[in-house]
């Protein structure tokens, strides 16, 4: 089913709106087939007419489902599992050593769409009971979209998405069978927090000693892209820890971080940034 130029250029200017993303020429082609069951649910026969009414106001919830459908969600369980390992091994043993006297932690899973990331962290963590017992540590999740959110609170994930990175010992101990789906057990569930949050809006409270941020500023401009990392940097004690996906570098995108040589692969907050953090909001977990 076509779409028209015009169209295309609304949803992209309401995307970018609402969420800072771009609807790049190489996401186009996801356009159809991402709203194509909002024409089913609304009897509506084009994907003009659909932008006409998101444009006409005449729906009023026709918006968010459209750019709710336009997110991409794409996740899995250990993705990069190489760099997981690095994490653990580096840059959690030198945060161990550097928290051991207050035995507190605080992760931050950015963009975590259903949650598979946050999960993956608190296994993480489980793996090592020796190391961190009588430790507190308080792994959080976000998302922008609602819908992503509460799957992730939820936990439960299809046969493809259970098999998707995890190895089969972690499914059999953190995951338990119900029919043809996979649930996280209470204990992981009660490991980790979700919330909704955007990403251009200023960080939840407090500080976080790491924080995950993979495969999501890819979709931004330059502009918002340097202003997302300067709200995590925010977020940030000196000697915090950022995470960015496989194919995601802060060269050339901002003066905030630099590339930490202790634990490949992750960034830490260049020592002389004079800016001071923002101020904290209120925690709405």
């Amino acid at each position: 089913m076509e779409i028209s130029d015009g169209a295309v250029r609304i949803l992209a200017g309401l995307l970018t709106a609402r969420t800072g993303q771009q609807l790049s020429v190489g996401r186009r082609w996801r356009v159809e087939t991402a709203l194509r069951p909002l024409l089913v649910r609304y009897a509506m026969p084009t994907l003009d007419l659909l932008v006409g009414k998101i444009v006409s106001g005449e729906v009023p919830q026709l918006a968010d489902e459209a750019i709710e459908a336009l997110l991409n969600h794409e996740t899995f369980f250990f993705r990069d599992l190489a760099a997981f390992r690095q994490l653990e091994t580096q840059g959690l043993g030198r945060l161990h050593a550097a928290r051991a006297e207050s035995k507190r932690l605080r992760v931050w899973s950015a963009g975590c769409s259903t949650g598979q990331e946050a999960y993956t962290l608190a296994m993480i963590f489980a793996d090592r009971p020796e190391r961190w017992a009588g430790w507190t540590i308080d792994i959080l999740g976000t998302d922008l979209s609602p819908t992503a959110v509460a799957r992730a609170r939820a936990g439960r994930y299809s046969q493809f998405e259970i098999q998707r990175g995890l190895p089969i010992g972690h499914m059999l101990r953190c995951f338990d069978q119900q029919s043809d789906e996979w649930q996280a057990s209470q204990a992981l569930r009660d490991t980790v927090r979700f919330r909704v949050h955007n990403l251009l809006a200023v960080p939840p409270a407090g500080l976080f000693d790491v924080v995950l941020c993979r495969n999501v500023l890819l979709y931004f401009s330059a502009d918002v892209r340097g202003l997302v990392f300067g709200r995590i940097a925010s977020a940030m004690p000196a000697d915090g820890l950022l995470m960015l996906g496989a194919g995601e570098t802060v060269i050339g995108h901002t003066d905030r971080f630099v590339s930490d040589y202790e634990c490949r692969g992750c960034y830490r907050k260049r020592v002389e940034d004079p800016r001071p953090a923002l101020a904290p909001i209120a925690d709405e977990s």
